[in-house]
């Protein structure tokens, strides 16, 4: 117990960041499957308590957002994979980091219990007054919701500050920025999204606490103030948050498709660390293409249009040297990372496209706050983010703890994952342009069909959950061994072998764990 509550060091507290992201997913999963089966047919289970109904979606979007894409990307592989492979002992503060992982236990506990308490928060992710101010929501879960949000926040900015000082100031010592993994590089433009976007919540969350409690007005038209600005400060920094979710799968992917296809570095290095930082820039830039309902003048919605649709540039050109990686690799092995990774690319494409469809203005006045936002952002996140994190797993689970995924039952989790996920979020682009508003308890007959094959989905992703924790268990129970080649002893070994294996030392210039970043042509490395 001693070693797991107070842990200073960079691995374990990177497992407590997977095993909490793994208990969140669990959760947040069960808690969309209750949305679906309402939604197989009209006047589901929720009709006559909506409510509870919208309690389910807000508690489901604060869980899958902040309690596990965020702390599987950034707080477990992050924490695993900085320190390894800019080649520096642990994190430049070891400490900061143990307190950063131990704000997320406590922000989820407090998220999940707010659903328990007087009629629960039904307000949506994205919080928005009046329903959120305190004539619509008068009990104290809401409150509960936005303290949660507030630790949660802060523990991600230090969290954030310290990836940053650790490339900064620890990495070895040959290790100039130009030579840094891909890895790296996403983590890095992720931390300084988190550094600068985070603030702005933190403010809009204290300014709506305030008009709830101490009679003030940021938001209120009764006493002069304005329920747009509470849109403007959350998506300045709800728009940079898609990045946080989705950029370190980016250096993930790239890093897991030069091992799947053989090569010694991703096609383009430079142009990869370009787009990403360009993608994290234009990130601030683009907030209001989630407001053109609201009013705005001509001029801005050309702008914002224009803006959002330069963002594709970086992204195609991540997704074309991926490709261009792949090209001419003799030596692809059809193992489930790389099927994960095929996934990855064909998913995160569509839902790249259909982002394209929603950022001009005229056509989102038609579609915004339709299914066809809700399948567009679901391509993004449940296949492009959640795709990532298990290509991370089926590539790095072996380091990790020392044991090997079954082959056939892996790729088997993968068809059915990804035939879930299409059957759940396909249909959810027809019903949008056919009209199905999206948070909805009920639903005419004519949107039957759609709905019910989308319900049909999420209980084959259901499947595929059960089967990945079969997996889990089954990986554990057999303790199929690893080959390790250039590979450290996993912290699996160093637990529980008699005979401590040493560390290859290298000599200095030596570069370690080459296998894990690009090795530059440089003579005089």
């Amino acid at each position: 117990m001693k070693r797991w509550l107070g842990s200073a060091n960079h691995k374990d507290i990177g497992t407590l960041y997977l095993l909490s992201g793994f208990w969140s997913a669990l959760m947040g999963i069960c808690l969309s499957f209750h949305i679906r089966v309402n939604l197989a047919q009209p006047a589901g289970l929720y009709v006559e308590v909506s409510q509870l109904y919208n309690v389910i979606i807000t508690s489901h979007a604060f869980i899958m957002i902040f309690f596990f894409v965020m702390p599987v990307m950034m707080g477990g592989f992050g924490n695993w994979l900085i320190p390894i492979m800019v080649g520096c002992g642990d994190m430049s503060h070891p400490r900061l980091n143990n307190f950063s992982y131990w704000a997320i236990p406590g922000a989820l506990f407090m998220v999940f219990m707010s659903a328990l308490i007087e009629g629960g928060a039904g307000t949506g992710w994205t919080l928005y007054p009046p329903l959120s101010g305190w004539i619509y929501h008068s009990s104290p879960a809401l409150d509960m919701v936005i303290l949660s949000l507030h630790i949660a926040g802060f523990g991600s900015m230090m969290s954030s500050l310290n990836f940053m000082c650790t490339m900064i100031t620890s990495r070895f010592y040959a290790m100039i920025p130009e030579r840094m993994p891909v890895f790296c590089w996403s983590m890095f433009v992720t931390s300084w999204l988190l550094l600068f976007s985070l603030p702005v919540l933190a403010g809009g969350l204290t300014m709506l606490i305030t008009d709830r409690h101490i009679n003030t007005s940021f938001f209120r038209p009764q006493g002069g103030g304005d329920p747009l600005l509470f849109q403007h400060l959350f998506w300045f920094f709800g728009h940079p948050e898609v990045y946080v979710l989705i950029l370190p799968g980016f250096g993930i992917i790239s890093h897991a498709i030069i091992k799947s296809g053989g090569k010694l570095r991703v096609f383009g290095l430079a142009g990869m660390i370009y787009a990403m930082q360009s993608i994290g820039v234009l990130g601030f830039i683009v907030w209001a293409h989630h407001m053109f309902t609201v009013g705005m003048d001509v001029d801005s919605r050309a702008y914002f249009t224009g803006a959002t649709m330069v963002i594709a540039v970086p992204t195609g050109i991540k997704v074309f040297s991926w490709l261009a990686t792949l090209h001419g690799s003799y030596m692809i092995r059809f193992t489930a990372t790389f099927w994960w990774i095929l996934g990855f690319l064909c998913l995160f494409t569509m839902g790249g496209l259909t982002g394209v469809i929603l950022s001009h203005g005229s056509l989102d006045v038609a579609m915004h706050d339709t299914y066809f936002v809700v399948g567009h952002f679901h391509y993004v996140l449940s296949m492009g983010a959640v795709f990532s994190i298990f290509v991370g797993f089926h590539n790095y689970f072996p380091l990790f703890f020392g044991v090997v995924p079954h082959k056939r039952f892996s790729k088997g989790h993968f068809y059915l994952a990804f035939l879930g996920v299409n059957m759940a979020f396909l249909p959810h682009h027809f019903l949008g342009l056919s009209g199905m508003p999206r948070r909805y308890v009920d639903y005419a007959d004519c949107y039957f069909m759609w709905h019910k094959i989308s319900s049909w989905g999420s209980l084959l992703g259901m499947t595929g959950t059960l089967m990945f924790c079969f997996i889990l268990w089954e990986t554990y129970y057999s303790r199929r061994g690893v080959v390790f080649g250039n590979y450290l002893p996993s912290m699996f070994e160093w637990m529980y072998t008699k005979e401590k294996v040493p560390m290859k030392r290298h000599r200095p210039g030596d570069v370690p764990f080459s296998h894990m970043f690009e090795i530059p042509k440089k003579k005089n490395f």
